[in-house]
């Protein structure tokens, strides 16, 4: 036990520190190749903190455990959007582009309705009788993936700003800065799931809670770190960017590329869960949408906190 602890805060303090250099390297690296911070966010940094969430699930399903692969990205995406998101807001509001709202919110949206589509018991609907993800639908769910990310850098109409200290750091310092920030969130991430989950099978607590909790919350402390000390050096696209597109990349990359390994049953996942992530989809699209304020100010924030402190009552009460 005395080993976990220290591991997990170890883990933590790399989380910290890599957070920290990767968006310093980022940012950099957005401004000298004139590419938006959004679009750094939604590839290079979303890509690099949904590392962990590939790792886990992948090795899910080569294990044939469907309840860790999507548990993992279902937890993990309502930890981005309720939690992380709002604490971003709440550090600074987030600002919302037309791009963010007519492009990439949507994707999100669309992309969690597939996943509710295609996890749900089709039979229903009169297409099926499978309550599971296929490999073809996981083809599907990777080329849409691909689709969207050229799409992104095709229509990128809105190169970061230039600053004078963009000239000082040089594209390799740069690259450098961001490969070292990832690699502490990546470790760090290990060490603190790895931790966390060695005292959860302790106590006893089944697959399924042990993913939506604490390898969600555990996978998604590197988009946490990335993006409150993004909202704090007031970097607030480059944090949506990382959130939507973590999101993105969970459904779509990583339960596609685990669908395409073994089909993944979506039998034991909870109606409420899938709900909880479609509504915490929603309320960012509304939010883009309130007042034409094109932010998610402290006050929402405060909302998506709060529902997510909800989601997880609920989840303990059910235990």
């Amino acid at each position: 036990m005395t080993s976990d602890i220290i591991l997990l805060v170890l883990g933590l303090i790399l989380i910290v520190r890599g957070a920290d250099r990767l968006v310093d390297g980022a940012s950099a690296i957005a401004r000298k190749l004139k590419i938006s911070e959004f679009v750094i966010g939604l590839t290079i940094v979303g890509f690099g903190t949904s590392c962990p969430e590939l790792v886990v699930s992948m090795t899910g399903a080569f294990g044939g455990n469907a309840d860790i692969s999507i548990g993992n990205v279902i937890g993990s995406n309502i930890f981005n959007t309720l939690l992380i998101l709002g604490m971003t807001a709440l550090v600074r509001p987030v600002g919302i582009s037309t791009e963010n709202r007519r492009r990439d919110i949507p994707v999100a949206l669309l992309a969690t309705f597939l996943m509710f589509f295609c996890g749900m018991n089709k039979s229903m609907l009169g297409v099926g009788a499978s309550d599971s993800l296929s490999r073809a639908e996981g083809i599907v769910f990777l080329l849409i993936f691909l689709a969207y990310i050229v799409y992104s850098f095709k229509t990128d109409s809105k190169p970061a700003e230039h600053h004078a200290e963009a000239v000082e750091t040089s594209i390799f310092k740069a690259a450098v800065m961001s490969l070292a920030g990832l690699a502490g969130l990546i470790i760090g991430g290990k060490w603190f799931v790895d931790s966390a989950v060695a005292i959860a099978r302790n106590i006893g607590v089944s697959d399924k809670f042990i993913a939506i909790t604490l390898l969600a919350g555990g996978t998604s402390l590197p988009e946490l770190a990335a993006c409150v000390a993004a909202a704090a050096k007031n970097k607030g696209q480059l944090a949506l960017g990382n959130i939507l597109g973590s999101n993105v990349f969970n459904i779509l990359l990583i339960l596609g590329a685990s669908a395409v390994v073994t089909p993944l049953s979506f039998a034991d996942i909870d109606i409420v869960d899938v709900v909880v992530l479609l509504l915490s989809i929603i309320l960012v699209w509304l939010c883009s949408y309130t007042f034409r304020k094109n932010k998610i100010d402290r006050f929402e924030g405060v909302i998506f906190i709060l529902s997510f402190i909800a989601y997880y009552v609920w989840l303990f009460i059910k235990l």
